[in-house]
């Protein structure tokens, strides 16, 4: 009988101690996830930029002839 409760408590107290490492492990995902959708959100503003830049040199090229008479 007290065989029975000492494996219990070794039990419970395995299940305690993952517990906590589960949520040591949870709480530092949270915060690399914090980050890396900062960065994402950083990384897809400059993306838009640099299109934006590539449109308006784009624009800016002038148009040669042969592709004035197809754009027609």
């Amino acid at each position: 009988m007290v065989s029975d409760f000492t494996s219990l408590l070794d039990k419970v107290t395995q299940l305690a101690e993952l517990s906590q490492a589960l949520r040591s492990e949870n709480a530092a995902l949270r915060g690399e996830l914090a980050t890396l959708s900062d960065e994402n959100v950083r990384l897809a503003a400059r993306m838009k930029e640099a299109h934006d830049r590539v449109e308006s040199l784009l624009g800016a090229l002038p148009v040669a002839i042969g592709d004035e008479e197809e754009a027609a």
